[in-house]
């Protein structure tokens, strides 16, 4: 039987009640990256680089030793709508999943006590912020879907 914390942290990426990361970007052409569909305020970049962002944060607040609060929302949301390049692109893409194994790794480590406080918080544990950090990426992860599905470029089937 998976232990709570396996269990946890499989939920920063498992595909059972919904698309993960991956399959809500996979097959999206480059020109529709930076693409806003009328009547959403945000491109599948912006969620993207949003996504990298807010998870770069959590992780940092929960580890880093210099960590510095962030201005909201100004430092949470890319500048423009799309990527520079495919390099700026997949660069995003790379470090969401550095830091979800990041955000797992830190979950699964036996000689955190995940009901902790977190020392430089206002009275958050780690639990709670891992929590976090799945449900913000869920919530955008549809947010994804939703754009593509208004630009056209959902697959039918799915």
């Amino acid at each position: 039987m998976a232990s709570l914390r396996e269990i946890v942290a499989s939920s920063l990426d498992w595909e059972q009640a919904h698309a993960t990361f991956d399959h809500a970007i996979e097959g999206l052409p480059a020109e529709l990256r930076g693409k806003r569909a009328a009547g959403f305020p945000h491109s599948v970049w912006e969620l993207v680089e949003h996504i990298r962002i807010a998870n770069h944060d959590l992780l940092e607040f929960m580890v880093g030793e210099t960590y510095e609060e962030m201005k909201w929302p100004d430092d949470y949301w890319p500048r423009s709508s799309a990527p520079a390049d495919d390099a700026e692109w997949q660069r995003a893409i790379d470090e969401i999943h550095r830091e979800t194994q990041a955000l797992k790794d830190l979950t699964l480590d036996e000689s955190r006590d995940l009901t902790q406080r977190i020392p430089r918080g206002s009275g958050q544990t780690y639990l709670r912020t891992v929590l976090v950090a799945m449900d913000h990426v869920s919530y955008h992860v549809g947010q994804i879907v939703a754009v593509r599905r208004l630009l056209g470029a959902w697959p039918s089937s799915t």
